[in-house]
């Protein structure tokens, strides 16, 4: 599961974002220890407890004392706040930057979008 490039413990991070944003987690859902991470994945219990620190420090997750991790209540609205702010600064404005390098109206780009919205995504292909 953890092959990337990235550091496992911004994987294991990374992966819990996404279940929260997908709706995989809830709020006030319990997440796995880190000793269920470290058996399961077969890594040190250390690299799954800088994950969840690294969560708690976002607000993405919360400690019970002697109970386990839990996902924030307001966790999901935040990262999609996030998610769609990055989706903006990364996406959505260089293309206004080069639009507007190459002559194409705004509407263009906008009517472009609207019927790309319109087209049925390919299977297997997720937004």
């Amino acid at each position: 599961m953890f092959d990337g490039r990235d550091p496992v413990y911004l994987q294991i991070a990374d992966q819990i974002r996404q279940d929260v944003l997908s709706g995989a987690l809830q709020a006030e859902e319990q997440v796995m220890s880190t000793t269920q991470y470290a058996t399961t994945f077969r890594i040190n219990p250390a690299t799954a407890a800088k994950a969840f620190a690294q969560l708690v420090d976002e607000g993405v997750l919360y400690k019970r004392r002697g109970v386990g991790m839990f996902v924030a209540p307001g966790a999901r609205e935040r990262l999609l706040a996030e998610a769609r702010e990055s989706f903006f600064a990364d996406t959505v404005d260089p293309v206004a930057d080069a639009a507007r390098v190459l002559g194409i109206d705004v509407e263009d780009v906008v009517a472009r979008l609207r019927a790309r919205a319109a087209t049925p995504a390919p299977e297997g292909d997720h937004p």
